[in-house]
């Protein structure tokens, strides 16, 4: 084997026996030296080049050929990539690690035996992107999947979800969080869980001046008083609670209003009207 490859192979077993013990700043400092490594390959997308090596190693009765090897544990390498930034929460992290994983999955499928956490981690993506409301590049990315893509339970998880949203089925989206596929898709569901109360709060504050505490939790899903009194306090603390209820007209007048030059908008219209007539 490629003393290169070895010494890849080597760091990796490092880097898996620092993520069973969760030690996750020494795997995000040996995930640093490994891409470095993988630099040296020239095999690897979106290259793809048959090394010398490569066709040497060609000629052992391995399982797979060099090249397949190699692609092999690299895609593994990019997988716990994924995975580790879900486990240190870190999105920008898990964007970066996804895009280098993806030609694995995309333009070295032909070479590649199917690996059994795609699914998952293409299910991971577009709830990440669903968390950060991107829901054009959801539906792009939902676009390239397959038939049989879309019938995995991972992703129909998502798409599921996506529905509920738009719906406005929230109760639904945070009840799924019951009912997850995967267990690395907790991060992701707590974040969701977040953005919709977010929402269901924003539209609380326009549509209300008060609200009880009984119907406020009911409304923003809570299941206990004091998981809202947390949740004020935290993202809300403009909303004033006393007396047993919710009062949003603090938030109603410290938020700014914006005068509509309506004369103006009239002007403009008329204006373009006659423009239109001249044309015509």
């Amino acid at each position: 084997m490629d003393p290169k490859l070895t010494e890849v192979s080597q760091q990796f077993d490092r880097f898996k026996a620092a993520m069973t013990r969760k030690d996750y700043n020494t795997c995000t400092q040996l995930l640093s030296q490994l891409k470095v490594l993988l630099t040296g390959f020239r095999s690897l997308p979106p290259l793809f080049e048959d090394t010398p090596n490569a066709i040497c190693e060609l000629t052992l009765a391995s399982k797979y050929s060099s090249l397949s090897f190699k692609l092999t544990m690299i895609w593994d390498i990019y997988e716990h990539a994924v995975l580790l930034s879900v486990k240190v929460e870190d999105q920008d992290a898990f964007e970066r690690d996804f895009f280098q994983l993806k030609p694995y999955y995309t333009d070295a499928g032909k070479r590649l035996p199917p690996s059994p956490n795609e699914y998952m981690i293409l299910g991971l993506n577009l709830l990440r992107l669903l968390v950060q409301n991107r829901i054009a590049e959801f539906h792009t990315e939902l676009e390239l999947l397959s038939s049989t893509a879309l019938e995995n339970p991972c992703i129909k998880h998502a798409v599921e979800l996506e529905q509920s949203f738009m719906e406005g089925a929230y109760n639904r989206v945070l009840s799924a969080k019951q009912n997850v596929p995967n267990e690395t898709y907790g991060y992701f569901m707590d974040l969701l869980a977040k953005t919709v109360r977010d929402e269901i709060a924003g539209c609380s504050e326009k549509a209300y001046d008060y609200l009880s505490i009984k119907d406020a939790g009911q409304m923003l899903l809570f299941t206990s008083d004091q998981e809202l009194l947390e949740y004020v306090k935290e993202e809300h603390p403009e909303w004033e609670m006393k007396d047993g209820f919710v009062f949003f007209q603090k938030a109603k007048d410290s938020a700014p209003c914006k005068e509509i030059p309506s004369l103006q908008l009239i002007n403009q219209t008329l204006s373009y009207a006659r423009e239109l007539e001249r044309i015509v």
